[in-house]
């Protein structure tokens, strides 16, 4: 069996953030590859294991919309969930009404992608691959997952199945665009204060071909 894996997911709605939009959510254009990990990570995630994106195949027009919604402005400070801990109570809720905000957002709406991505074991492991190969073939097919998959943001819930030989084949839009420097993933060389790494995009007659991590730029 292939350590290689193809997921198709789609949705009605997604919103890959920018980093360099500070107020407003503006999307990327395509789904980008630390959320593509995230999707495959949802289904089988294991600390003995890597999920590296390979390639990514937009099979729907690239098409924005423009929504307004409420957010809340604050997050439990933690602080209060040090002192909580040690005194073993304390209050910890966020009341909506006294924090909430509406913000604009530029998102994408009506995508589906075919993500590519191979499995890999930590450097640290030492039982077989083959494990959760099978393990992750199994949920896959059942479309069984540790959390619902996401398109960027949690309230845009991705639908998702298992590609394989016996699947119908699907076609890339024929569309050939520059996406510029987009976010490859985290790195947590230094978990206290992860760095974003970035690399120069290209879709290619509907496909993005993902260098490896090791290739981004700071």
């Amino acid at each position: 069996m292939s350590s290689l894996f193809c997921l198709e997911v789609a949705g009605p709605f997604a919103c890959f953030t920018r980093p360099e939009m500070k107020v407003e959510r503006v999307s990327y254009d395509v789904i980008t590859p630390s959320a593509a990990r995230a999707v495959f990570e949802s289904i089988l995630w294991k600390p003995a294991i890597r999920w590296r994106v390979q390639r990514i195949e937009v099979l729907r027009p690239i098409r924005f919309i423009n929504l307004r919604r409420n957010e809340v402005s604050a997050v439990v400070s933690p602080r209060n969930v040090q002192q909580a801990m040690a005194a073993g109570s304390g209050t910890l809720g966020i009341y909506v009404e006294d924090e909430r905000q509406q913000r604009a957002g530029y998102f994408l709406r009506d995508v589906a992608y075919r993500l590519h991505a191979d499995l890999h074991l930590a450097p640290s492991c030492t039982e077989p691959l083959m494990k959760y190969i099978e393990m992750f073939t199994r949920r896959a097919s059942k479309g069984q997952c540790v959390n619902q998959p996401y398109l960027g943001c949690r309230e845009f819930a991705a639908h998702f199945q298992l590609v394989n030989r016996e699947s119908p084949a699907a076609t890339p839009i024929p569309e050939t665009r520059e996406l510029g420097w987009m976010l490859h993933d985290l790195d947590f060389t230094h978990p206290a204060d992860p760095q974003p790494r970035f690399f120069n995009a290209r879709m290619e007659q509907g496909v993005i071909q993902v260098p490896p991590f090791e290739e981004a730029r700071g």
